[in-house]
């Protein structure tokens, strides 16, 4: 399981520290994308491969499936921890978060996701205030 929230300065590379206790998940590689609320997801290779097996049973004769698939492959950069547990961001996917110099990492259970700091925090926000409509609708026991 992926979990907690972490925030980390950017360096001068683009590259962020991956929480220690996190990066064993990582170990054997990870893909950054795009996340669809303005955040990059880092998937570990592993569970990233079960989602391209599940893309590839869809069918591309279906328009908003093609477009899923442009949005998620496309923006896709696979990479890989360094020795000090850093992962290079690409330029296009910080700009697409708007990621400039603090990066907030939250736990999404099978995948990270990489938010700027001012995002997470209306995004924190927004869960807050709807955070008993999100729960009134699952069924967890």
């Amino acid at each position: 399981m992926i979990l907690g929230e972490y925030e980390y300065r950017i360096d001068q590379k683009g590259r962020v520290a991956i929480p220690a206790k996190l990066r064993k998940a990582f170990q054997d590689g990870l893909v950054l994308t795009r996340g669809f609320d303005r955040c990059i997801l880092a998937y570990p290779l592993p569970e990233w491969q079960r989602i391209c097996e599940r893309f590839a049973d869809l069918p591309t004769t279906r328009d908003k499936n093609r477009r899923l698939i442009r949005i998620t492959f496309a923006s896709a950069f696979s990479a890989e921890l360094d020795g000090q547990g850093r992962v290079a961001l690409p330029s296009p996917l910080r700009e697409y978060a708007g990621i400039k110099d603090v990066a907030v990492m939250a736990g999404g259970n099978k995948y990270l996701e990489i938010w700027s700091k001012e995002s997470w925090e209306n995004e924190k926000l927004l869960m807050d205030e709807r955070a008993w409509q999100l729960a009134e609708g699952m069924e967890l026991r």
